[in-house]
């Protein structure tokens, strides 16, 4: 059984330019919805909006029943974050920026957590000449230097994300996440693969689980599907799905024993059977790449005749048979 956890703020009221979606829920109505969602077992919980009291948010834990699969620092809803926080102009800024990091730290140690993720969305540009890039990236390196030295028993991993809320990141690739951590050279810090980001921000999913994999770096895997121009957080296989069941064979072929955490919207769609959709077809494509594999598709991708891949593709992926019939 795979370990599948949620971000749980996807388990309340969401809320768009337009419209909101669902009903909102405390810290322990999302959990006991949780326990009723099939496949699941772990949390991505948010600090320091979603939770702050380490001493409750682990007794709610205990009572459900639930792991943490990390902790999920948010660096960018305070007014002085507006114009970058890891990268503001302003050194006192940035030192509160890194200060959010080191309390979701010690936070995370509380409640029993293996690791912070932190996307920052808040750091980036829109326009030419309206940052210095080489001073922005230095201000990255310190920032998330200092921070991700604080409490090394808790890795801090980089979700890198092409844009928003800025009209593009600074960390917006998985080879410029890893050129991040190559510069600040620790090797308690990791990278938070999204299978959405990777595909709105033009990448291949498998390609950048491969980088990953060959790298001296840990990684962490968020799942969901969009249309390749937005982060639409669809639930998985729904747009992309050949993609995605490359990036489950890519995952299994580098023995990725850490938490797939579903950050999928709920929007219009009812919250429980989105999230199973998510498990059901993540497990089914798991399995079955267990009973058609055992190294044929190594095997065929060795070859080079992709005529011979793609039939395999059509038979065992898609199910449909040899069209004899």
């Amino acid at each position: 059984m795979l370990k599948m956890a949620i971000i749980t703020g996807f388990l309340s009221q969401t809320k768009d330019r337009f419209h909101q979606y669902n009903q909102p829920l405390d810290l322990a109505e999302k959990f006991a919805l949780l326990r009723q969602i099939e496949g699941y077992q772990g949390v991505e919980i948010v600090y320091p909006y979603e939770v702050k009291d380490p001493q409750a948010t682990r007794q709610l834990l205990q009572a459900h029943d639930l792991s943490v699969a990390a902790v999920n620092v948010n660096v960018k809803a305070e007014p002085e974050f507006r114009n970058g926080g890891l990268t503001a102009n302003d050194p006192a800024v940035r030192q509160r920026a890194v200060q959010f990091i080191k309390e979701a730290k010690e936070f995370a140690v509380a409640v029993g957590a293996d690791k912070v993720t932190c996307c920052p969305l808040g750091d980036g540009y829109e326009f030419a000449f309206q940052y210095d890039y080489a001073k922005s990236w230095r201000n990255l390196v310190e920032t998330f230097g200092d921070a991700g030295d604080h409490c090394r028993e808790i890795p801090l991993f980089i979700e890198y994300k092409p844009s928003e809320t800025r009209g593009r990141c600074f960390v917006d690739t998985a080879a410029k996440a890893l050129c991040l951590l190559k510069d600040i050279q620790n090797p308690s810090m990791g990278i938070t693969l999204d299978f959405g980001h990777s595909v709105y921000g033009n990448e291949n999913p498998a390609e950048a689980v491969a980088l990953l994999a060959e790298s001296p770096y840990p990684y962490y895997i968020h799942i969901n599907d969009n249309d390749g121009r937005w982060d639409w957080d669809y639930f998985c296989g729904t747009k992309h799905f050949l993609d995605y069941v490359e990036f489950l064979y890519y995952l299994k072929r580098y023995d990725y024993q850490d938490w797939l955490t579903s950050d999928t919207s709920p929007t219009r769609w009812d919250i429980r059977g989105t999230f199973e959709a998510n498990s059901r077809l993540t497990q089914r494509i798991w399995n079955l790449l267990d009973r058609v594999d055992g190294g044929r598709i190594t095997g065929l991708m060795e070859r080079g005749d992709y005529l011979a891949t793609w039939q395999f593709i059509e038979t065992e992926i898609f199910g449909l048979g040899s069209g004899d019939g």
